[in-house]
């Protein structure tokens, strides 16, 4: 008789990493008072012009992911300058991304490969994400992130202004509920079909109450409970049929929106389908979205644009010293001085608030 039990767990699983508990971490690199009170009363400007009591145009600009953090950090220093330039007519929140999703494979991301090398040496990636987000608080900017992992928020989510729940993630059961807890305002994408209705569901589910599996701030397993998250609106990306940042598209988005009873803030993303995925399209389409704005319509309450210190993107993985400075490892991206130059034009057409 064979006494041997069959192995019927971790089949396929080569190794597992303990990582600090999110509490360790946040001991580790921890936020201070200032830096806290700046991203609450960031998140609350934020807040106000979702639902319209602040009629300033909201504006998310930054690489598409951050790759490098001294390239970040010059980015950053120069979007300060350019932010205190149109800051009574636009909000500017820099985009600081460090997941990835992946339609098959790829980079994933600072978070979960750091060195760009396929270590996937998490705990430093954490270690790293939390230092370039206070660097840039303490710049007096608010910053931006798109959630991926349903675990990453209790480990950075403090630091974050406004966060965005990506198209291929808004149909998920995991990130709408995920999203219900967190403490900022945020944007569901319309699905990469170009579907608005999972972006209309998704602020619906999280608008409400929600019971699910997380970890807590000790990093154990945990039945959290939400109240719902109200500082919810939707994000025109385009989709595989085309792009959707036409007039008629957005009045469309803000007509279904009216008719789930949720207000009717929409934001249009300049990257993406919308522009083709060529960064060469996207001022034209970023100024169009502004043109809109600026002929009155109010519950277009902003846009996204990915930007970086060199156009472009360059093909990765490759040799770290064969990487160009300041350029995407991901998606396209607008230069430095197209980015000064259509947010400067910007700041003209949208006019007085």
């Amino acid at each position: 008789m064979n006494n041997i039990t069959r192995q019927v767990s971790d089949l396929n699983v080569l190794r597992t990493e303990p990582l600090p508990s999110p509490a360790e971490l946040c001991v580790d690199v921890p936020r201070t008072e200032a830096q806290a009170e700046f991203v609450g009363n960031s998140r609350d400007e934020i807040q106000d012009i979702i639902f319209g009591e602040d009629n300033r145009f909201l504006l998310i600009i930054g690489p598409c992911s951050i790759h490098d953090p001294e390239a970040c950090k010059e980015y950053a220093r120069k979007l300060k300058a350019l932010a205190d330039e149109v800051k009574d007519r636009i909000l500017v929140v820099m985009r600081v991304y460090f997941e990835k999703p992946r339609t098959s494979l790829g980079w994933k991301g600072l978070i979960m490969d750091p060195h760009l090398d396929g270590t996937n040496d998490i705990p430093t990636g954490l270690h790293m994400a939390r230092g370039i987000l206070r660097e840039i608080l303490d710049l007096g900017l608010p910053t931006a992130t798109e959630f991926l992992d349903p675990i990453t928020p209790q480990y950075i989510a403090d630091l974050v202004s406004w966060s965005a729940i990506g198209a291929r993630t808004s149909e998920s059961q995991t990130h709408r509920q995920m999203a219900s807890g967190l403490s900022m305002p945020l944007g569901f994408k319309n699905d990469t079909h170009g579907d608005l209705t999972p972006a209309v569901n998704a602020i619906k589910a999280a608008n409400g109450q929600q019971t699910f599996l997380g970890v807590d701030q000790k990093g154990l397993a945990s039945a959290v409970t939400t109240k719902g998250n109200p500082s919810c609106h939707m994000i025109l990306r385009g989709g595989n049929t085309g792009p959707n940042f036409s007039e008629a598209d957005v009045k469309a988005a803000m007509d279904l929106l009216e008719k789930n009873n949720l207000h009717p803030s929409v934001m249009v993303d300049a990257s993406h389908a919308n522009c083709g995925k060529k960064q060469e399209q996207m001022p034209d389409v970023f100024m169009e979205i502004v043109r809109q704005r600026a002929a009155g319509n109010l519950h277009l309450i902003g846009s996204m644009v990915e930007s970086n210190l060199v156009a472009g993107a360059q093909s990765f993985p490759r040799p770290l010293d064969e990487l160009t400075y300041g350029q995407s490892i991901t998606d396209q991206c607008i230069d430095w001085a197209t980015t000064e130059k259509v947010v400067r034009e910007a700041y003209k057409q949208i006019g007085d608030v």
